[in-house]
């Protein structure tokens, strides 16, 4: 066992248990910067260990009841076949000897910016999601829901694939979006059960292409236990007008670092 690996997944399932976000967008970030791990090789493994992480969630919300099961289906429908194409693209583009990393960095900087921005910004998009100027909005929705959610899939799909990054936060936000008046249990609860299946099968396919460390993985798994179940404890006690915008603020900072070239290119 490696105990500097064993240490980063005790800090981030420290992070995990705390607020209840972070997994995919500390992980990969601490694995390239720290660790000089290759970004493709990053994202596979966290993948799977978000997968496995996770998992156990799925069973405690559905025995709650707060999993909206048709929503997680409409959701899959777009984010299985995104991710399947994804790996397919990444397979075709190794196999002709193109180096795909910078994608996948660049990819990873954006997902962390936006999921930075989702932290910090998401009871207000929550307020505004749900004022009443919305409803025209709202009502013309309606009428679209079912594509617009298989769609929130779709784009998960391909940015959680290429980056880890998004199923959480991103998920949690277009749900808010996409069910204004659901509560925040029952919006957390399907965004897990839509993120497990996710993470699993991206998780694969990236070990398709043989981007996962396995004895990596190991060392993660080992050390986020306990730390999701000191985070979980001291979470209760610590405000979360404290703990995220910390947690959004150096995502943010991260995103930039990562998403420098695209937005060079851009300016």
């Amino acid at each position: 066992m490696d105990p500097a690996f064993t240490l980063a997944g005790f800090i981030v399932g420290f992070v995990v248990g705390l607020t209840g976000v972070g997994g995919g967008s500390l992980m990969t970030p601490i694995l390239v910067l720290f660790f000089g791990i290759k970004p493709s090789l990053a994202v596979g493994t966290d993948l799977l260990y978000a997968a496995i992480t996770k998992g156990g969630g799925i069973w405690v919300h559905n025995n709650k009841g707060t999993v909206d099961w048709r929503t997680v289906g409409l959701m899959l429908t777009g984010s299985m076949p995104a991710a399947l194409i994804t790996v397919y693209v990444l397979k075709v583009l190794q196999s002709r000897g193109i180096d795909y990393q910078g994608a996948i960095t660049s990819a990873l900087g954006i997902a962390l910016i936006l999921t930075s921005l989702a932290i910090i910004f998401r009871s207000r998009i929550l307020i505004f999601a749900q004022a009443d100027r919305m409803a025209p909005v709202r009502a013309v929705y309606k009428q679209t829901k079912l594509p617009a959610t298989v769609t929130c899939g779709l784009i998960l799909g391909v940015l959680v694939t290429m980056s880890s990054v998004g199923a959480g936060a991103l998920g949690t936000v277009m749900l808010f979006f996409l069910n204004p008046y659901w509560d925040s249990k029952r919006i957390v609860g399907t965004d897990l059960a839509h993120a497990v299946p996710l993470t699993a099968i991206a998780g694969l396919g990236h070990a398709h292409l043989g981007s996962v460390d396995y004895a990596l993985l190991a060392n993660l798994l080992v050390g986020s236990l306990p730390g999701i179940y000191l985070g979980s404890h001291l979470g209760i006690k610590l405000p979360d007008r404290v703990v995220r915008p910390v947690l959004a603020g150096m995502l943010l900072l991260i995103g930039i670092k990562f998403a420098a070239p695209v937005l060079a290119a851009v300016h």
